[in-house]
């Protein structure tokens, strides 16, 4: 049976285009977006999707002091203990303002994203006068125009925020600031001023600290 040029030339440009398009599918891979119960969304390519652990847009972090502990304690094994540490997820602005898009004043927040922020005392502290004992407390936070009020709670190992009141330990007052810089990512770190250390937290163009002494 002969078949002529011109059918040929139509099945060699059928053939091509669906070629082409598988092609085109292969590398145009949509995203997938999966959304956690009170989380950051989370986002990974589909031909990337990880089926143990996906990665969250706020990723976990934390902060000792003195700052980077593990790797004194790995130098000197017979280090003493550390004073502090601070462990939270870190969200991310993503071309949002702070206020009123992501906190609103008067709002409780759990100063991070995720499992509930957790501020850990290796040893008896001192913060505005009061007394807090040694070990682990949720940290939450009332932010307000001019001021933050910084709460301690006892509820560890709880997700989101869940502020129950009844297990509040301590509150405290401080400064918020607004600063020339603007942070993308919420920060928390430990500073030594004088013979106070400062846990910093700090997201966009504001900045709080809240003194401890040991």
């Amino acid at each position: 049976m002969k078949i002529s040029i011109t059918a040929l030339s139509f099945l060699w440009v059928l053939f091509f285009s669906s070629s082409c398009k598988s092609k085109d599918e292969k590398t145009t891979t949509p995203a997938t977006t999966v959304h956690a119960k009170d989380s950051a969304a989370i986002i990974q390519p589909e031909n990337a999707l990880n089926p143990y652990a996906p990665v969250d847009l706020s990723p976990m972090d934390m902060s000792y002091y003195p700052p980077d502990y593990p790797k004194i304690k790995m130098a000197n094994p017979g280090s003493p203990v550390p004073k502090a540490r601070v462990v939270y997820s870190r969200p991310h602005l993503q071309g949002r303002p702070l206020f009123p898009a992501i906190l609103k004043y008067d709002t409780a927040w759990r100063l991070g994203a995720n499992e509930s922020s957790e501020l850990q005392l290796y040893s008896d502290a001192t913060i505005q006068g009061k007394i807090v004992k040694a070990g682990r407390y949720i940290i939450y936070c009332i932010p307000k125009p001019d001021t933050w009020v910084i709460i301690l709670n006892s509820n560890t190992d709880s997700w989101g925020l869940h502020h129950d009141v009844s297990k509040d330990v301590a509150s405290f007052v401080v400064p918020a600031i607004k600063t020339k810089q603007r942070i993308e990512y919420f920060t928390m770190i430990f500073e030594k001023k004088a013979e106070v250390v400062e846990l910093l937290m700090a997201w966009d163009n504001v900045e709080a600290r809240l003194p401890i002494n040991f």
